[in-house]
């Protein structure tokens, strides 16, 4: 395979190696504390860590749209489970360990559900802007309400984190590939520079906050 000729894919890759590295060292961090929450945490900056260095060879290489098909596959099952753990990051904080405990089997058969569906449609990029979008508005509603009644250290963090989450897909989904907002920065470049600082906020209200 050689280097994309398409310079917005080039960046994409670029900013999808970044935003790896960033997960990587979230989820190493987060690896450093024992308990269930920190293990559901650390698997979902893994698995988005996983995501994004495989993201960089699909962007950043020329290739097949079937070996590209290939690709997207293991990147969607790691997103489809890791959106399903942020479900149960948030029921742990609204509620407490039980309830995450239970929610885990159906929040995993729930992405890897979404798995199968972009395997059954492959291509289908709003299947999982609307898996996203109810995963995520269900996580802000949720830190939002403990910003309001509870006294969870680091929950403002938690608020922004997903709050820019929320606003990187929005640029993703309203963006056009390979049309540049920026210089070589298109809606999916542009995505990971701003979910970078989600993944930031969201370190620092699990860690340090």
């Amino acid at each position: 395979m050689s280097i994309h000729h398409s310079p917005f894919e080039r960046v994409t890759a670029v900013t999808d190696v970044l935003m790896g590295l960033l997960a990587v060292y979230a989820a190493i961090q987060l690896a450093q504390f024992s308990g269930f929450k920190p293990d559901v945490w650390a698997w979902i900056f893994g698995l988005l860590a996983f995501s994004s260095f495989l993201g960089a060879a699909a962007h950043g290489f020329e290739m097949t749209k079937k070996t590209n098909d290939r690709f997207w596959m293991p990147i969607n099952l790691s997103l489809g489970l890791a959106l399903g753990l942020f479900v149960v990051g948030a029921l742990f904080d609204l509620s407490g360990e039980p309830l995450a405990r239970n929610s885990l089997p159906l929040m995993l058969v729930v992405g890897f559900g979404f798995f199968l569906v972009t395997v059954w449609k492959p291509g289908t990029f709003m299947t999982f802007i609307v898996y996203e979008a109810v995963a995520m508005l269900f996580a802000l509603g949720v830190y939002v309400y403990l910003f309001f009644v509870s006294t969870l250290s680091g929950v403002e963090w938690m608020v922004a984190g997903v709050f820019v989450t929320i606003l990187a897909a929005v640029v993703q989904a309203t963006g056009k590939a390979g049309k540049g907002i920026f210089w070589y920065f298109d809606n999916n470049g542009i995505f990971h520079l701003i979910q970078m600082i989600g993944l930031f906020f969201l370190l620092a209200g699990l860690i340090w906050g």
